[in-house]
């Protein structure tokens, strides 16, 4: 009897066993999948730049013949030249891009900035040659760069993002004045304020979020290099050169020495902070 209710309870064990083990188990729940964010160019943006400026016209000098009256012969001539007339430029810039497909696709943009240029260092440099200016007086030629102390542009802007990597080129309006060439004698050629256009283009490429320079927490930090040619006012420009009484600051005489254009090139470096979606 007792072998009988011990093989009963194994039995029993044994089939309650073999029905739990066919009981339904609940699974593990599945891992959770965080997508990485692509990243996208769409987004408004303010930045800084500095670089290089140089002259990039056709003419590298311009003479005229100083009148016997001005001068000390007949055959006196200022020339003034614009190899020397390059310099650093430095400023800011705003700007909105869009992004048609996130990760690579075209990008679309405007961009504004405004631009310090350094042209003055050589200023009324000019080389008299023939004779010598009569005591009193000297001359200046307020044209071209030389008289230029700022320029900006408002441009679009055309690319290609390659992920982080966007290629890209611009064009749009371009302005600039200046004012320390200008400043004699409130002469009618005095502080001229001129307009043109900027064409060029540049590669920028977006650090990680979490870069060292990402003081202002912005959803990316972008570098870029970019070259630009601006040409303001190339058709208007016909002031001449000048002989100053420099006692009086006043213009002597005035030459008409035929136009130069006011065109220069820039490469510059910049830092920009986006805003809007990474």
């Amino acid at each position: 009897m007792k072998t009988l209710l011990a093989s009963l309870a194994a039995f029993t064990a044994l089939t309650a066993a073999a029905s739990a083990a066919d009981l339904p188990r609940r699974a593990a729940p599945p891992p959770i999948f965080t997508p990485v964010p692509v990243f996208t160019w769409t987004g408004a943006y303010f930045g800084i730049n500095a670089g290089y400026a140089f002259d990039a016209s056709s003419n590298s000098n311009s003479s005229f013949g100083v009148p016997a009256a001005f001068a000390t012969t007949a055959v006196t001539t200022a020339t003034f030249s614009q190899r020397n007339q390059e310099g650093f430029t430095g400023g800011g810039q705003v700007g909105y891009n869009y992004q048609f497909t996130p990760g690579s696709g075209v990008v679309v943009g405007i961009e504004a900035d405004a631009q310090y240029l350094d042209f003055g260092r050589s200023r009324n440099n000019a080389l008299i040659t023939g004779g010598q200016l009569r005591q009193g007086l000297y001359v200046t030629d307020p044209r071209g760069l030389s008289s230029l102390d700022f320029f900006g542009t408002v441009r679009g802007r055309l690319g290609y993002a390659f992920d982080r990597v966007l290629v890209y080129g611009t064009g749009g309006f371009a302005y600039g004045s200046g004012s320390a060439d200008r400043s004699f004698g409130g002469f009618a050629g005095n502080d001229s304020f001129r307009t043109g256009y900027a064409v060029g283009g540049g590669m920028e490429f977006a650090l990680p979020v979490d870069s060292f320079l990402n003081f202002f927490r912005s959803s990316a930090v972008t570098v870029k290099v970019e070259g630009l040619y601006v040409n303001l006012d190339r058709n208007t420009r016909n002031q001449g050169a000048f002989v100053i009484n420099a006692a009086s600051n006043v213009p002597a005489f005035s030459s008409i020495v035929g136009r130069r254009d006011d065109e220069f090139a820039v490469v510059r470096a910049g830092l920009n902070y986006k805003f809007g979606s990474y």
